[in-house]
């Protein structure tokens, strides 16, 4: 990261993503910025975290927010004698960024404020053995919760039921705050390929798209599988073969070096020429470590390169307006030069 302030001539990087200060500090606390200079490294949060920030970010010298921005940005900015700053342009938004200015004129210090973008996420793209242990637990207990629901899903449930039993057995089995709202979507509402959970009642022989994650030490797993109760139409048979088969196509040719574009192609073609391109609307997959959707991105135009021990899900799908949908999503990881992949629930 430092190597970054030498590329941009900065003297500092302020972090403020979530995620990006966890994984550079190791606090999990809500509220708080980095600096990390060329030699300093300083934590500043208000006094709900100090304690927090002694135990987990030891590296890190503690800096005490009191007051307004105008009171400690100022402050931190003269100890640590930065002239230009660079900081996270897809977290800070406007009215902050309008605030540090604002605190560093009245307090009549120079400083030149960088927009960065994606500096950090960049480098957490490649996870290292204990990240990937993490997401390899958290699509175990996403695994074992999956099991739970085939057994006791049954029509007469609504959706509202589903999600909130595989919410429960999802944190029973061990995850933290689950990563993300999971999605139940039955009949039509499979069509929307971010259904919300209702009180609509699952019925026989339509398809239930249901997507969902789990979360260790900060790090998620992401799933969807496609089911149906009782015998399904010829409908549901094919659309879900010819998914399986772009998934399927997708995982066993994307390699190490695999452009995410290339690999969105793989998946996607299969679709096409199965007359079907215009219902597969979004990205094949994303990354997948810290944040549940993270780089490297796989889309049409995406130059991101596909490397190893890299983490990110496959999940193309088709989605038909008054009938229904079917997505089949797995995380998997490059190891060895090729697909592994971590999710293991039955599709």
């Amino acid at each position: 990261l430092r190597q970054i302030l030498k590329e941009k001539n900065i003297d500092a990087i302020l972090i403020s993503r979530p995620e990006n200060r966890y994984y550079l500090s190791g606090f999990s606390g809500s509220a708080g910025y980095l600096f990390i200079t060329y030699n300093s490294l300083v934590l500043a949060t208000d006094f709900r975290y100090v304690e927090q920030v002694k135990g987990q970010a030891p590296a890190y010298t503690l800096f005490r927010i009191s007051g307004s921005t105008d009171k400690w940005f100022p402050e931190i900015i003269d100890g640590l004698k930065i002239k230009k700053l660079g900081f996270e342009s897809g977290d800070i938004t406007f009215e902050r960024y309008q605030n540090f200015l604002s605190a560093i004129d009245k307090a009549g210090i120079k400083l030149e404020l960088t927009p960065l973008t994606d500096a950090v996420e960049t480098i957490r793209m490649v996870k290292d053995t204990e990240e990937m242990a993490c997401i390899e637990h958290a699509a175990e207990i996403s695994d074992k919760s999956f099991k739970h629901i085939e057994e006791i899903i049954h029509a007469g449930m609504t959706e509202l039921d589903v999600a909130w039993e595989l919410e429960k057995s999802l944190r029973e089995a061990g995850s933290q705050s689950i990563p993300f709202e999971i999605i139940v979507g039955s009949g039509p509402n499979a069509a929307l390929p971010h259904a919300q959970p209702s009180g609509r009642v699952i019925q026989e022989g339509e398809p239930i798209v249901i997507d969902f994650g789990a979360k260790v030490e900060g790090y998620c797993s992401d799933v969807t599988r496609t089911l149906c109760i009782g015998k399904p139409d010829n409908t549901f048979n094919n659309i879900y073969r010819i998914v399986l088969e772009a998934q399927l196509n997708a995982i066993t040719k994307i390699v190490d070096g695999t452009t995410g574009a290339e690999a969105d192609k793989f998946a996607r073609s299969i679709i096409e020429e199965a007359g079907y391109g215009e219902a597969f609307g979004h990205s094949l997959g994303h990354g997948i470590g810290l944040a549940a959707h993270e780089k490297p991105n796989l889309h049409r135009i995406s130059g991101d390169i596909l490397t190893e021990n890299m983490a990110f899900t496959i999940e193309p799908g088709i989605y038909l307006a008054g009938w229904g949908g079917v997505r089949i999503e797995d995380t998997v990881m490059v190891k060895n030069g090729k697909i592994s992949v971590i999710s293991k629930s039955t599709k």
